[in-house]
């Protein structure tokens, strides 16, 4: 399974204009089955949607999750999936705190390798506040269940703030530049499993197009989970599947 995470700098560049359409384009690019987007709706204007959300669909097969039906994501972040998905259980947003305020998203799905949760999330510039919000995504797991978890974490250090409080159930991810985009230095952005060992092969997508639509490049990654007997599946009005 191919998972990605992403900071879109709100459909612009590092210098740039607004420009969400290149998004489309990079999506396209990756082909993920599910793929977390940060800074991805306008913060003024939460209602009004940002990205073109059928040309995702038609370009990539991708479908957002919605947390609230009156806007695509929440407190920026938006999560898109594979139209044959099976939705377990959520999503919901998650409360993280901090001025902006940050935020992330929770959801247990299976993409038929067996249900995991994903827990997805954009964290703040502050240390304290990224160590606090990083216990509340470890108090967001599910016993049992295996859990990945990728976003913009805003730590780049091996054993920095976040990643220090995440280390006991995800281990140490893969450090893999991706800011900024034009000549990536520092690892903002990380995938991470519970138990650790699940993800494998985490890479930066470095292509011309990635570069010119945001100030980060994308995260890839693949997940492993152990195929476990499908789950009940039923249509659901937005093409994906509910158990």
């Amino acid at each position: 399974m191919r998972v990605a995470t992403w900071n879109i700098h709100r459909g612009r560049a590092a210098f740039g204009r607004f420009r969400p359409d290149r998004i489309t384009a990079v999506l396209a690019e990756m082909r993920p089955d599910l793929v977390a987007l940060q800074e991805a709706q306008h913060h003024l204007r939460r209602g009004a949607p940002m990205l073109d959300t059928a040309a995702i669909e038609h370009a990539t097969g991708l479908v957002p999750l919605r947390v609230d039906p009156r806007q695509q994501g929440f407190r920026g972040n938006v999560v898109l999936v594979r139209r044959d998905a099976v939705l377990l259980s959520g999503p919901r947003g998650l409360r993280l705190g901090g001025w902006e305020p940050r935020g992330g998203i929770q959801v247990d799905l299976d993409l038929g390798q067996g249900p995991f949760r994903l827990l997805c999330a954009h964290l703040s510039l502050g240390a304290p506040r990224r160590r606090a919000q990083a216990a509340l995504l470890m108090a967001a797991m599910k016993p049992g269940l295996p859990t990945l978890l990728m976003g913009d974490l805003n730590e780049w250090r091996p054993g920095g703030s976040a990643l220090a409080v995440l280390a006991p159930a995800f281990g140490h991810p893969a450090l893999v530049a991706t800011f900024p985009a034009l000549r990536p230095i520092l690892a903002l952005d990380h995938i991470l499993s519970h138990p650790p060992g699940l993800v494998a092969a985490v890479a930066a997508h470095g292509t011309r197009a990635a570069r010119r639509a945001s100030d980060h490049l994308p995260l890839v990654a693949r997940l492993r989970l152990h195929p476990t007997p499908a789950a009940p599946r039923i249509a659901t009005g937005t093409g994906m599947t509910e158990s």
